[in-house]
């Protein structure tokens, strides 16, 4: 079958591709209708994945459907040292164990966007090869680059222009995920553009080792539910995609009008032109916000819970925010002991992140019980007064205690 020329422009000009490298010749390659090798990859450092991880991936999935093998590369060696991109300060080491767990939760995430059929889809690990590289053999990677191109990397320079202190591992990062591409044969890798810097090493490596250099599609970060950070677990403005289609609807809910645009073109299955059409009816009046935004919130649920499951999602959220009615269904939260500090109880039920995180929504008046606020973090929960109320944590989190 002769290649879609259509669907190959709208692989660099759809979903939020921001810069394109290497396109002449990437084109050149889809038009003949050669099969390519598509990278994207991935370090476990924590356990979920977002929507803003599902911007390359969706990416990913398009290059699947025009028939080529995607491989989803687990960082699981390059996490060993952690990717410095916007940090301040060296990351922490993580175990074996928590990588491991990480990673196998990755894969399972990813299967919501990718088709999972082997002869589209490929798990790799870059330990595979560090694992057995020798000392020697990665000197010489090391001696095929320069210091002060390694150095020109912004948050290296900051960070020394401020007196941080810069490890002397975290100089190889880049030449690490750089050789991966030399041993993927990567034709093309899929990425966000916090990390051009390092896939331009892949381009770098892949040169040296005679391959021809990787083309690279890079993607904007979607902006957090804040409309200001990008999308961050660190920053509590994410929308996971293991959450529930009423957590993915609420979230989509209170993101600030002017971030639709972004999430229509980045996070929905709504294409470009829909989409413009959509924002320039509500920027002409003839849409409401709301309703605008009610379609992007469906449209985003039922794409990674089903359409039941969306349809599902705005009808609770129609009840309990518009009609300020309490949910049919609220989760049961059991407690073993006889008392629990209500802090506890919130990362208990997975209200909140940490015992201080749930001390100041209470602080904030973002908690109640039974529909009265509750604003003392000393709050205890118990077994005499206190079982069967409902706790409530923002507007989007319900649960029931049960000891």
């Amino acid at each position: 079958m002769k290649p879609d020329k259509r669907k190959i422009q709208k692989l660099f000009t759809e979903g939020g591709v921001e810069e394109v490298i290497g396109r002449e010749e990437l084109e050149k390659k889809l038009l003949s209708g050669k099969k390519i090798t598509v990278k994207f990859g991935a370090d476990p450092t924590r356990p979920d994945l977002h929507l803003g991880h599902a911007v390359p991936l969706r990416k990913m999935r398009e290059f699947q459907d025009l028939g080529h093998k995607v491989v989803f590369l687990i960082g699981d060696a390059t996490t060993r040292i952690g990717d410095p991109t916007g940090r301040d300060k060296t990351r922490p080491v993580m175990t074996d164990a928590q990588i491991k767990k990480n990673a196998a939760t990755y894969i399972k995430q990813a299967s919501k966007i990718l088709k999972t059929d082997k002869k589209l889809l490929e798990i790799r690990y870059n330990s595979e090869w560090f694992s057995k590289m020798k000392f020697y053999e990665f000197l010489r990677l090391m001696t095929m680059t320069t210091t002060a191109r390694v150095l020109e990397r912004d948050m290296f320079q900051k960070r020394m222009q401020d007196g941080r202190d810069v490890g002397l591992h975290e100089l190889v990062y880049p030449i690490m995920q750089g050789y991966d591409s030399v041993e993927l044969k990567a034709d093309v890798v899929l990425l966000g553009n916090d990390q051009k810097f390092n896939e331009l090493f892949g381009r770098h490596y892949q040169e040296k080792f005679s391959q021809e250099p990787q083309a690279m599609i890079i993607t904007r970060l979607l902006v957090g539910t804040d409309g200001t950070e990008k999308m961050s677990k660190s920053l509590d403005n994410y929308i996971g995609l293991t959450e529930s289609a009423d957590q993915m609807y609420g979230k989509i809910m209170s993101i600030p009008d002017g971030a639709m645009e972004e999430y229509f073109e980045l996070a929905s299955s709504i294409d470009k032109r829909g989409a413009k059409k959509i924002i320039g009816e509500v920027r002409a009046g003839k849409t409401n916000p709301r309703d605008a935004k009610m379609l992007l919130a469906f449209e985003i649920a039922k794409t990674y819970h089903g359409e039941k499951a969306a349809q599902k999602a705005q009808e609770n959220f129609v009840s309990v925010f518009q009609e300020r009615k309490t949910p049919e269904k609220i989760r049961l939260v059991k407690i073993k002991t006889k008392k629990i500090r209500l802090t506890e109880f919130l990362v208990k039920a997975g209200m909140a992140t940490s015992l201080g995180d749930a001390r100041r929504k209470i602080e904030q008046g973002g908690v109640s019980i039974n529909s009265e606020k509750v604003l003392d973090y000393k709050t205890e929960l118990n077994k005499k007064n206190d079982n069967g109320k409902i706790i409530k944590a923002g507007k989007l989190h319900f649960a029931k205690i049960s000891f």
